[in-house]
């Protein structure tokens, strides 16, 4: 068994000077960063937790780890098949409930994955490989509520 390690950093970036002395005293903002990468991300909390809506959350990135995920073992899955992919996109949705005691948790992702394969005889191997792409995607595996996906596959005119 392999395993792998990853390595993330977090830097909160606004305190206004006071700390955390009250829920309204502070800025919700930080950065992210991973480790043997130039890129910063800017992110904060979601709006109505009091975050910046102009900058990514925790709660998107999550739904985009498990969009991202899934199309990378989808993409691998269809070279090992002969399918030839020419364009993937997906809009993915997920549903937070909030509890009233504070906290909460994620009740489902739903994958929009909008696939063209190159000929119309690949359309329906492509469709059956999503399923064993849920499969074998880890971050879908780490997760405890459904990951459901709707999948759109046509072929190039």
């Amino acid at each position: 068994m392999k395993t792998h390690e990853y390595k993330t950093f977090i830097d909160w970036t606004c305190s206004r000077g006071n700390g955390t002395t009250d829920y309204t005293s502070y800025e919700r903002n930080f950065t992210f960063r991973a480790s043997g990468k130039q890129q910063v991300i800017h992110c904060s909390a979601d709006s109505p937790f009091r975050g910046d809506p102009q900058k990514f959350n925790p709660e998107e990135l999550f739904i985009a780890a498990i969009s991202s995920c899934h199309m990378l073992w989808y993409l691998h899955l269809c070279a090992d098949n002969g399918i030839n992919v020419i364009e993937y996109a997906d809009s993915a949705t997920g549903t937070m409930i909030e509890k009233p005691e504070g906290g909460g948790n994620f009740q489902e992702v739903v994958l929009q994955p909008l696939v063209t394969v190159e000929k119309e005889e690949m359309v329906e191997k492509a469709k059956l490989l999503h399923l064993e792409a849920h499969k074998k995607c880890f971050i879908a595996n780490s997760c405890n509520f459904p990951i459901r996906q709707n999948a759109t596959v046509n072929f190039q005119l």
